[in-house]
């Protein structure tokens, strides 16, 4: 990985380099975390939802109601990691290509595809594939359909403020975890007022810790394969296959 090379090369302390690392190997399973948030406010239908600020909710409906109408949707982003206490300033960047409860995620230098099932990650680094079945019922299975759940029992929103980011007007919608187990403090999320379309998600957790996913790129009802969420093993024919279930 290049923050791992990056650290041999700087020599920092073993303290804060395993920190850094703590934090560096948990970022692909947070970012795909991340991208179904973001899928889930997208896709989400807020009227059964009290209390809100209905502001935020008409908004919020508003990009419900324009991205429903796409048959896919592939982004590339920017993800930022900071946390000012343990002096940590990551940057990375990737691509998503979502539709329905599929998606292919390249990140970090490795690649998640789930096709429904199965989430299969590759790392060509270790020439390795991981294959495992995904458990809606485990709380750290990642899909469409466990963060709509999620999102729609665990939040409250709140409209916050406006930005004006090169020309382009971006309101942002707060939201705050209405659990106190949860470790985010809270979520900006930043809509583009003019499209509909999601500008970026800045997440700020309890430890300090804030991350940010910007869309660099935001395109709709692309010409995909029909085997784009298919894993084919034979492009890998010298990787170790390893199957968890």
């Amino acid at each position: 990985m290049l923050l791992i090379n990056f650290l041999t090369m700087n020599k920092i302390n073993p303290i804060m380099k395993a920190k850094i690392q703590e934090i560096n190997n948990n970022s692909i399973t947070n970012m795909t975390k991340r991208f179904f948030q973001l899928a889930v406010i997208l896709l989400l239908s807020f009227t059964s939802v009290q209390a809100q600020d209905k502001k935020a909710k008409d908004l919020l409906n508003e990009v419900t109601s324009k991205i429903k109408s796409y048959n896919n949707i592939v982004i590339d982003f920017k993800y930022s990691l900071n946390n000012a206490k343990e002096n940590i300033n990551q940057d990375s960047k990737g691509n998503v290509t979502m539709k329905g409860n599929q998606y292919v995620l390249n990140f970090m230098g490795v690649t998640k595809i789930f096709d429904g099932q199965k989430t299969y990650t590759i790392v060509p680094e270790d020439e390795e594939v991981t294959v495992s079945k995904v458990n809606e019922k485990d709380d750290n299975a990642i899909t469409p359909s466990k963060m709509l759940t999620f999102f729609n029992s665990g939040y409250k929103y709140n409209m916050d403020i406006v930005q004006n980011v090169k020309g382009r007007k971006i309101q942002y919608i707060k939201l705050v975890p209405t659990t106190g187990k949860d470790q985010r403090k809270e979520i900006l999320l930043g809509i583009d007022v003019q499209t509909k379309h999601i500008y970026n998600l800045i997440e700020t957790g309890k430890n300090g810790t804030k991350t940010t996913l910007t869309v660099n790129s935001f395109k709709t009802n692309q010409p995909l394969s029909k085997n784009q969420f298919t894993f084919v093993a034979s492009k890998y024919p010298k990787y170790y296959i390893n199957k968890l279930d």
